[in-house]
């Protein structure tokens, strides 16, 4: 008969207490993020992009001045510093607040898990079955409902007798509350807009094209473009949800703001300097993400003397 004890310890090892499936769901979100970002950025498509549109992005580059791909180009860059911003603050609540048993931290992270995974339902509203995002979403959810499972074991819900926090004390905690209030309405405003209407003025402004024009050159280009606007409205909002909980609750330590500071980098910093990058630089369109970038470093700054060092 086999000896099941080397696989059994390996198991134990792979899922311990539930921590490492959620590391490991949030380093895959860290590398998928980067990719995400490197193609884009190099302004090409994925092969089944380029299958659902029956246009490579040099074809569709060659009309408008190349701006329907640069336009796609600035959401994908924005979506995969959104999605590398989630993943950092799961490695973060993983080997720190989750460590520690930390009650809001496991809820922070179903939270913002059941936001993150249904955004992929938004796909429903413009019709384009993203597979490679469909695999990966069958492939992570699995892993991430594990490591919750698994994790809430250790969680501590009952008091232990610490102070209860009171943010709305604290100038900087309030930036922050008030940083991830409005990313998750900005996100759901921006998965809606997606789904439906899929362009703002300021977008059709940059692009010199109607949404016509845009259905003669394919019938499927707009249904693309509004899976990259759905889904990073989605990113955005489980951003939200997550800076929302760590504000309110976390001590806030050194480790916490170096893995926001970290998260908003990646987050901002993609979704702000993509658009010089482009030539889209309606200062309308920009404002709400260099207020949000303003307060979320002020308030990071200021929380510095509200907690642990």
């Amino acid at each position: 008969m086999r000896d099941t004890s080397d696989d059994v310890s390996l198991a134990r090892l792979l899922v311990g207490d539930g921590r490492p499936l959620l590391a490991v769901s949030g380093l895959v979100l860290v590398f998928a993020g980067a990719f995400a970002v490197f193609v884009a950025a190099r302004g090409e498509f994925l092969p089944h992009d380029v299958a659902f549109l029956g246009m490579t992005p040099q074809s569709l580059c060659a009309v408008h001045g190349c701006r329907v791909v640069h336009f796609m180009v600035h959401d994908r860059v924005a979506f995969g510093g959104a999605l590398v911003a989630i993943g950092t603050v799961y490695l973060w609540l993983a080997l720190g607040p989750m460590r520690r048993g930390e009650w809001w931290a496991w809820r922070a992270t179903a939270a913002s898990g059941a936001v993150g995974f249904a955004s992929f339902l938004t796909y429903l509203g413009y019709g384009y079955l993203d597979t490679w995002h469909g695999a990966a979403t069958a492939f992570l959810a699995p892993l991430f409902l594990a490591g919750l499972g698994v994790s809430r074991r250790r969680v501590r819900w009952v008091s232990d007798g610490t102070p209860t926090r009171r943010p709305w004390t604290h100038s900087g905690r309030v930036a922050l509350l008030l940083v991830a209030a409005g990313m998750v309405c900005g996100g759901a405003t921006i998965a809606v807009v997606g789904m439906t209407w899929v362009f703002v003025p300021e977008d059709l402004a940059f692009l010199a094209v109607s949404r016509g024009e845009l259905d003669a050159l394919s019938a499927r280009l707009v249904p693309l473009i509004a899976h990259d606007r759905a889904g990073f409205g989605g990113a955005v909002c489980c951003c939200g949800v997550l800076l929302a909980g760590v504000a309110w609750h976390s001590a806030l330590d050194r480790a916490a703001r170096e893995a926001l500071a970290v998260a908003g980098a990646a987050g901002f910093g993609s979704a702000i300097l993509v658009h010089p990058a482009i030539g889209y630089d309606d200062l309308w369109h920009l404002t709400p993400a260099l207020v949000g970038a303003g307060a979320f470093v002020w308030g990071l700054w200021r929380v510095r003397d509200d907690g642990p060092r």
